[in-house]
């Protein structure tokens, strides 16, 4: 992504505050266990805002009013030939100034010092307020601090605003360099769902597959998973939220794979649900069938005249109608809705904002309404459908569970499905299946 288009975005924000001061850190490190760390990744927000990757930064954006009265101020590690040995590359600060473009960049451990004159006779301070209580109370202290100044005509901030809620709203509405990079994570995504699914046998454990989807995602250059892959053969694709991934796979069970990359900070986000020994039983097709016209149904209703809401209700309608039509709910489908006895099969909605974090950022609702679909807006359309066994259930239906996943992006004229190439008729996973290379045997 070039680093204009990051300067922009700081310039846009700068533009929405009027006045006010900006701070935004980025996330800090993490202790695994001893002096081993987690594998560091940046926080969302810092990053779309600054490109910048290393840890121990901090952004301070300042607007004094008026549009050419504004500073970009960048806060990080200096050099340090010594540490770089042990850990790495370090930009600097005048390297990091001058690659990402900011007015001003200041070593980090001189944070402390130089806040308390960057919020002197500021109005604002916009900054995520609760989302951490050491930093919290370092605003307060900083804040304090001009406060002691008073009588030198030194004048505090008097508000302190959520930044989240400014940022929520530009992170909305992807710009095209953002969805390039989500179809780049979408294709990368879908060549490891078709790799998984080639390498799908009776006999193997989930944690195999899932060892094949995370060769795939790093062959072709993804820097991690967007979340933990859910590898659920059998009954665990009843379980939503599956993530051991370390039982034998069984001919005659379903297999659902719910995993994506994150590419350059883009999460991809997939779910496919297809036979271990590769051919659907008639029952396991009747149930497959189902949710793949309930996700059609919904990623029809993808378009700005739309609501956030109007895929879900078609979701909902044909999966209704389908647990009528093979017995596992009575009645009539206003009446399944009205009492929610399908939530004993679908008990989620049935998509999410995706972008940065795979759960993105941005409200569903404006004023008590379900917001409309404007292009550039990227979302899930994941229907399911997970049967556990229960006395009122036929018994051919038990440990049944399938869910499908794209990655659908908003278009002028409709919808742009990223993942369209992740194969999902039952005839296209059949076929790829009976088409096993060695990767599965």
């Amino acid at each position: 992504m070039q680093t204009q288009v990051f300067v922009d975005r700081r310039h846009r924000l700068l533009s929405q505050m009027k006045q006010g001061v900006a701070i935004i850190a980025t996330a800090p490190e993490k202790i695994r266990n001893r002096d081993v760390g987690y594998p560091y990744r940046f926080d969302s927000y810092f990053y779309y805002l600054t490109g910048f990757r290393e840890p121990e930064a901090v952004l301070v954006l300042i607007n004094g009013g008026d549009d050419t009265d504004t500073r970009q101020i960048l806060l990080c590690r200096d050099k340090d030939t010594e540490r770089e040995l042990w850990e790495g590359f370090r930009h600097g600060l005048a390297v990091a100034r001058a690659q990402y473009q900011f007015d001003e960049s200041y070593a980090i451990n001189r944070l402390d010092e130089l806040m308390p004159d960057f919020l002197a006779n500021q109005p604002v301070i916009f900054y995520a307020l609760g989302h951490e209580a050491a930093w919290d109370q370092r605003v307060v202290g900083w804040i304090n601090q001009v406060r002691t100044q008073a009588r030198k005509g030194v004048a505090a901030p008097s508000e302190i605003q959520d930044i989240r809620s400014l940022l929520d709203e530009m992170r909305l509405i992807k710009d095209e360099s953002e969805l390039t990079l989500m179809r780049a994570a979408a294709k990368i995504s879908t060549d490891a769902h078709k790799r998984a699914m080639q390498a799908t046998l009776p006999g193997k454990y989930e944690y195999e597959i899932e060892a094949e989807l995370l060769y795939d995602f790093r062959r072709q250059g993804a820097q991690s998973v967007a979340y933990s892959s859910i590898v659920a053969g059998g009954a665990n694709a009843c379980v939503l939220h599956y993530v051991d991934n370390n039982a034998r796979l069984q001919s005659g069970d379903l297999l659902l794979i719910d995993a994506g990359c994150e590419l350059d900070g883009y999460a991809a986000d997939i779910t496919r649900t297809f036979p271990v020994n590769g051919q659907y039983t008639a029952v396991q097709r009747d149930v497959y069938e189902l949710v793949l016209a309930s996700q059609v149904a919904a990623i029809d209703q993808v378009k700005p005249e739309n609501d956030w809401d109007a895929p879900h209700q078609a979701a909902l309608r044909i999966l209704c109608q389908g647990f009528l039509d093979l017995g596992l709910c009575q009645g009539s489908v206003d009446g399944v809705i009205e009492t929610q006895d399908y939530k004993r099969f679908y008990m989620h909605r049935t998509g999410h904002w995706l972008g940065l974090d795979v759960h993105d950022a941005g409200e569903y609702k404006q004023d008590g309404q379900w917001r409309g679909l404007i292009p550039g807006m990227t979302l899930t359309i994941e229907p399911g459908c997970y049967i556990r066994p229960a006395e009122n259930v036929p018994e051919h239906f038990w440990n049944i569970g399938i869910r499908i996943e794209d990655d659908v992006a908003v278009t002028a004229s409709g919808c742009e499905i990223l993942t369209q190439a992740a194969p999902k008729s039952v005839a296209a996973i059949e076929e790829l299946m009976r088409c096993r290379t060695i990767i599965g045997k």
